[in-house]
């Protein structure tokens, strides 16, 4: 059993930082990728980034391209998310996922994913 569990979540002021995490726990873990979703009050998960886990290639939504960073620790089974540039509409429960083991693909839908974290909580100040 793996358990997906994020940290680093805050409260920032718009224009500033944060960097958040997520850890995979269990002995066998193993993935295609690793996503960050995100879910703002009454609205739907949407999909942040996700990374392809034996490359690093990263992908990212339109909306925050060129702000975050999502970077993976093979040796750590952790991937990161480096937010900059923060804006009060980035707001929202972040939740890592990975899709099922043995998948071979990573899609842009929550449906795409089935072990999920708990969510950590980013809030943005005006």
């Amino acid at each position: 059993q793996v358990e997906l569990v994020e940290s680093g979540g805050g409260l920032v002021q718009a224009g500033g930082s944060l960097n958040i995490s997520c850890a995979a726990l269990g002995s066998s873990f193993s993935t295609y990728a690793m996503a960050w979703f995100r879910q703002a009050p009454g609205a739907e998960r949407e999909f942040v980034a996700a990374i392809r886990w034996s490359t690093g290639s990263p992908y990212y939504a339109d909306s925050v391209k060129g702000r975050f960073t999502i970077s993976r620790d093979k040796d750590k089974n952790a991937v990161n998310l480096q937010m900059s540039s923060l804006k009060p509409e980035d707001t929202a429960t972040y939740y890592c996922a990975a899709p099922s083991a043995g998948t071979e693909y990573y899609g842009l839908r929550s449906y795409d994913y089935d072990r999920w974290g708990q969510g950590t909580q980013v809030t943005v100040s005006s």
